[in-house]
């Protein structure tokens, strides 16, 4: 055990002695977690919206006040005066609006005389994101216009009653367990497989061989050293991400404790993973060029960014495996959910059983190549 601390001391002074290599390890999902939790997953605002009136009645008027009301207060989007119908359509299909609403001639007529009056919307829906909000506001816009001044006397038997467990989750908050995932992996990537390939091919590993060092020990020494830079990053993602996100879990004590043994499984996972990739790779370019595509296969389809949900089949096939499906659902569970441990179990046993798995693959590949 000595041995194999020694290699552990000196993986550490050699990560520590170059504060640059660990300010990076934690840069990239840093700038993710502030650049994405900003510009993806919040509300939209401001779309351009016109509208044709070709009615210039008092249920139109009142229609056009509506639609002021929500430019004024919930500003989903803004309303523009158009004076033909297929001047907006035109509009909307050269991107000078992003949807047109057209109030027929016949509109207040209909209205008032109850004949099934209609509005019709036209949507840009090449942007499904904005197309889906205007068209969710406006279908609560006319659900008020349809609703009764006065509420009948016998109401009806069926309502839906939603109730949200959590209060509004921006999606900062949804993104930080991904980030957290990603800064275990960038610093396993460099700290770990970089460094390690560079320690191989300057020839430092067989010259542990030439010690008392047994091949074990060094494999665990590795492999010990690679969690502990891994482990430190991610608490270091996990304190200053929960302050940016307004995520005060990391003041629970409970809270705290799963948090560092997901951190460290998640660790040994990603670093287990790592040194089997790595094993037998001489030549110090491939783990740089191997980066972004196991950047995109792993963190990508653990619902990090979307739900898995929505995946086609072969994509969730690839979730089931991937460990970092498993970090960012229990630290998701952690996080946004505070469900004690009972909600990460599976993710822990799946994460340290990947990782101890693929150590002891990784552990005869590493023999054979010296």
């Amino acid at each position: 055990m000595n041995r194999m601390w020694a290699i552990v001391e000196r993986e550490l002074r050699k990560f520590f002695r170059s504060p640059t290599l660990m300010l990076m390890s934690m840069l990239l999902p840093l700038v993710q977690l502030v650049i994405l939790g900003n510009a993806f997953g919040g509300k939209i605002r401001n779309a351009r919206l016109g509208v044709v009136n070709l009615d210039h009645g008092e249920q139109s008027l009142k229609l056009q006040e509506a639609l002021q009301d929500v430019a004024a207060n919930i500003r989903t989007f803004y309303a523009i005066p158009y004076p033909d119908a297929d001047a907006a359509k035109v509009a909307v299909r050269t991107g000078k609006l992003d949807a047109a609403v057209i109030i027929p001639q016949d509109y207040s007529r209909r209205v008032l005389t109850g004949d099934s009056p209609q509005i019709g919307l036209v949507v840009n829906n090449s942007d499904p994101f904005v197309s889906s909000a205007v068209e969710g506001e406006m279908q609560s816009l006319v659900e008020a216009l349809n609703a009764p001044r006065i509420l009948p006397r016998v109401l009806q038997p069926i309502s839906l009653e939603v109730v949200e467990l959590y209060p509004y989750v921006a999606y900062m908050k949804f993104l930080l367990a991904g980030t957290i995932a990603l800064a275990l992996y960038v610093s396993v990537m460099i700290g770990g497989g970089m460094l390690y390939i560079d320690d191989k091919a300057r020839g430092v590993h067989e010259g542990y061989l030439v010690t008392p060092i047994t091949r074990w020990e060094l494999v665990l020494g590795l492999n010990v050293a690679g969690a502990i830079k891994a482990v430190l990053s991610g608490v270091s993602l996990t304190v200053i991400g929960s302050l940016m996100a307004g995520l005060g879990v990391i003041f629970h004590v409970g809270a705290v404790a799963e948090l560092a043994l997901l951190l460290v499984a998640t660790a040994i996972a990603f670093n287990g993973m790592m040194f089997l990739l790595m094993v037998r790779v001489n030549d110090p370019l491939v783990p740089r060029a191997m980066f972004g595509v196991l950047n995109t296969l792993l963190f990508f389809p653990s619902g990090a960014i979307y739900p898995i949900e929505a995946f086609p089949r072969w994509l969730r096939a690839i979730a089931v495996v991937d460990p970092f499906t498993y970090a960012v659902q229990g630290l998701k569970e952690i996080l946004i959910k505070d469900g004690g441990f009972a909600s990460i179990e599976r993710d822990l046993l799946f994460l340290v059983a990947f990782g101890l798995g693929s150590l002891l693959l990784a552990t005869p590949l590493f023999r054979r190549t010296l």
